[in-house]
């Protein structure tokens, strides 16, 4: 807004110049792309007698009426050419700016240019949710798993390395609303709310055990029509657990965005990454806004479910549930901060200082699997699973974030037509959370291709151009 002509405008007479002729001002290109420009035009002014807009009849020309001091007076008038005063002109001007400023007020106050980070129940996207007791030569141990649905084919979602379930949850919300199916999202082995007697024990063989474990106990010795589908590391147990025939009754295979040549190169810098991410967060707010921020998640609504099974929270400094090395941290950096209130002579603030302390020890939230303690099993996950997948004898789909993340062998393999491909660009890693809805009509489609399933709600396929 340009409070300097406003001051301009006002600093002139009320009284009309009949000497000068009807100026015409131009805004700037911005007042006149916003409409301001709709109020710069001054119309004609009105005359005294004897100038020429009387027609030479010393009548007062139309719009006006004779003062008792002999001068003309404007009279407003629908008609837009009709004269009125400066005045006028600044009073619709000052209307405009006020009326702007009110506007600009409520939109910076209003709740939708807000993000809101804070966590939502997984009871939004999944109806149930079950804790699996699978009895082996270990003992006893219990998988956490969500689902959906109530009949058609079983889609077995596996997450990525220190992802959860809840990472399918918008996924789950998409596809369920396209065709019959019903879900079981799986928190892997120490993963999520999984709870096993050796969670450190993350090879490919234990992971595909108990992908077939969970499936035997869920639906015993004849289970339903099951398509595995798994993000990263999930998909490479999908295709060892397909390759193994852990689950007998196995319609189809689905990966995303795993392709060997493409995880292998990565596992050199995966520790680089591991490294650069916070340790701990302050709240569960902290850590989706951190998620969405730093580009790990780039969909809000995913983030917002999905990270509340990535972090916990630290119970205490001797807890095993938050890392020794952050409670010292945290200490440090307190006695630092007492030590100058001391010198101050700040004993108040001290004893808040501690009170402070052990609530933020309280409160820390840190990643519920240490990523960078399974270096070991990264080969196995990843070492000749193109071979792998392109062996499995069931239809196979193939989502990437971008074409050029194909290694050789899937190439060849998929010009020879092994299996189906397509490419969903301007996504992150995590396909499935920043394009779910993408991802859903990819793999509806592909089930109703091969007549596996039906569509429901008006669903129509979508076929990929590769």
């Amino acid at each position: 807004m340009d409070y300097r002509r406003l001051q301009h405008f006002a600093n002139l007479s009320a009284k009309p110049d009949y000497d000068a002729p009807p100026p015409l001002r131009r805004e700037s290109p911005a007042a006149e792309a916003s409409g301001l420009g709709l109020f710069c035009r001054i119309p004609p002014q009105a005359a005294p007698p004897g100038n020429r807009r009387l027609g030479g009849s010393g009548t007062l020309p139309q719009g006006t009426r004779s003062g008792a001091s002999g001068t003309t007076t404007p009279i407003m008038h629908r008609d837009p050419t009709a004269p009125y005063y400066r005045t006028d002109y600044i009073s619709q001007k000052i209307f405009l700016i006020y009326t702007c400023f009110l506007l600009d007020i409520f939109l910076s106050c209003s709740p939708g240019r807000k993000r809101d980070f804070s966590p939502v129940l997984w009871s939004q996207y999944f109806e149930s949710m079950e804790d699996v007791v699978v009895e082996n030569e270990t003992g006893k141990d219990t998988f956490r798993i969500y689902k959906s649905g109530l009949e058609g084919p079983v889609l077995l979602l596996l997450h990525g390395g220190g992802h959860s379930a809840l990472s399918w949850a918008v996924f789950t919300a998409a596809i369920i609303n396209r065709i019959q199916c019903r879900i079981v999202a799986l928190d892997l082995r120490g993963h999520g709310e999984t709870k096993v007697r050796n969670p450190e024990d993350l090879s490919a063989e234990t992971m595909s055990k108990d992908v077939g474990n969970v499936v035997e106990a869920l639906y015993g010795d004849l289970p339903p029509p099951i398509m595995l589908i798994g993000h990263s590391m999930g998909g490479a147990i999908a295709v060892h657990t397909a390759v193994a025939n852990l689950v007998p009754s196995l319609l189809g295979l689905c990966m995303i965005d795993v392709v060997e040549g493409t995880a292998m190169d990565a596992l050199n810098s995966m520790q680089n990454f591991l490294r650069s991410r916070p340790k701990t967060f302050t709240s569960l707010e902290n850590a989706i806004e951190w998620s969405v921020k730093s580009g790990q998640i780039r969909n809000l609504e995913s983030a917002r479910v999905s990270m509340v099974g990535q972090v916990k929270q630290c119970e205490g400094a001797a807890s095993p549930e938050c890392p020794k090395a952050i409670v010292e941290g945290i200490i440090e950096e307190e006695e630092e901060e007492d030590e100058e209130d001391e010198e101050g002579g700040g004993s108040v603030n001290k004893r808040k200082k501690e009170d402070d302390t052990e609530t933020k020890k309280e409160h820390l939230y840190t990643w519920r699997i240490e990523l960078a303690k399974t270096e070991k099993y990264w080969d196995g996950w990843f070492r000749g699973l193109s071979n792998l997948f392109l062996s499995c004898p069931t239809p196979k789909l193939l989502l990437l974030a971008g074409v050029d993340r194909l290694d050789k062998d899937l190439t060849i393999g998929q010009m020879q037509g092994k299996f189906q491909m397509q490419v969903l660009p301007q996504c992150g890693h995590a396909v499935h959370e920043d394009a779910p809805d993408k991802v859903a009509e990819a793999v509806a489609t592909f089930l109703i291709r091969h007549r596996f399933t039906e569509p429901i709600g008006g669903f129509q396929c979508v076929f990929p151009a590769c």
